[in-house]
């Protein structure tokens, strides 16, 4: 079986492991220990008996509740089957301008979605790969410097994602806004930033009206634990959003999961319960990390943890599966990374403790010759 491109190959990991899928410990996929919340579960059970009828093909009542929690006429607002069914209508149209700008490393699917249309890419790496480790910790300026890009109003497109994966940077907004004077499109994809409370979050959904040439893609499937339903939705100027609704296919987002998104961004209850816990388990995993030999994590603001590495990732991954039955994400899919660091989720406060002690298990005082296979 071949290694995995992302994270969450449970399969994958317990033929390595040599074990039943349901004893692995999954840290490789960022996705919300606490979830899926309650009232997803009964807004499901609740709409089994529209199984039998096709969706709304306008979601308007989806819409309608996106459009109350961002402050935002419900055509500005498109759901999406997963945020990934919208990258790829994003990439579309930066695919139509002489040059697109990635910000790297990059998650993979966003160079997978732009070659498939033929876009020209530029890539454009942090500064100095200083991830994280500003003054105010995770909360970074945007680091490329304005040599990188194109005059302003050039016929070029920029896609980011904020905050970004596989760092964990949270970029300020007042550094991203110039950007919009810049390129004819800017594409942000928002997939974590759910996970920061209201007071802290970086969104430029308070923008999009100003500026047509902006596109915000959110998850819901990350903050909620919801992966298997795939829903996302996008935010843009009501005309782009129309032409992504014609050139796809029909019914994207099946009823249980529109219920279910309908329910789950009302539940201020869980919201709040994710954001007390993650603050205090991610100092938790950051802390137990760092104490270990040859390891390094970076500040996040998202929940993961980009943590370099003495020893081979693969290794390091290889070994906590047969001996612990917990799987990581190796990061060889960011070329930028390669084999020398590992992204982990934040867990539970316990499994985040069962990580710590495999790590150590397979770590001697000195790494490198001293790793033990």
């Amino acid at each position: 079986m071949n290694r995995p491109l992302h994270g969450g190959n449970i399969a994958w990991a317990a033929a390595l492991a040599g074990c039943s899928p349901a004893a692995i410990v999954d840290f490789s996929a960022s996705i919300n220990p606490l979830g899926p919340p309650e009232s997803a579960l009964a807004a499901i059970q609740a709409n089994l008996s529209y199984l039998a009828a096709y969706p709304d093909p306008d979601y308007q009542q989806l819409r309608a509740c996106l459009s109350e929690v961002h402050n935002l006429p419900s055509d500005w607002i498109l759901p999406g089957n997963g945020s990934a069914e919208l990258l790829t209508w994003a990439c579309w149209d930066l695919s139509k301008f002489q040059k697109t700008y990635l910000v790297t490393p990059a998650f993979g699917d966003y160079l997978r979605a732009l070659k498939a249309f033929g876009a020209s890419v530029v890539e454009c790496p942090l500064a100095d790969g200083d991830w994280g480790m500003g003054d105010s910790g995770w909360q970074q300026k945007f680091p490329i410097p304005n040599s990188q890009f194109p005059i302003p109003n050039s016929q070029q497109g920029l896609l980011l994602n904020n905050p970004h994966n596989p760092t964990g940077q949270l970029f300020l907004m007042e550094t991203i806004v110039p950007l919009l004077e810049q390129f004819a499109l800017v594409v942000v994809d928002e997939a974590f930033m759910d996970f920061l409370p209201p007071d802290r979050q970086e969104s430029l959904i308070p923008l999009v009206q100003e500026y047509s040439n902006l596109v915000i893609l959110r998850s819901l499937t990350k903050f909620y634990s919801l992966p298997g339903l795939r829903l996302g939705y996008a935010i843009a100027h009501p005309s782009r959003l129309r032409c992504w609704q014609q050139w796809r296919d029909p019914w994207p987002v099946n009823v249980l999961a529109a219920a279910a998104a309908e329910a789950v961004i009302k539940d201020r209850v869980f919201q709040q319960q994710t954001w007390n816990w993650l603050e205090k388990a991610r100092l938790q995993l950051f802390e137990g990390v760092d104490r270990l030999p040859g390891l390094h994590p970076y500040p996040s603001a998202a929940n993961f943890l980009l943590v370099q590495s003495s020893p081979p990732s693969t290794r390091v991954q290889e070994k906590l599966l047969k001996h612990s039955q917990i799987l990581i994400r190796d990061c060889k899919s960011f070329p930028e990374l390669g084999d020398r660091y590992f992204r982990v989720a934040v867990r539970s406060v316990a499994d985040n403790q069962r990580l710590i002690d495999g790590l150590r298990e397979i770590l001697t005082d000195e790494v490198g010759e001293n790793f033990r296979f």
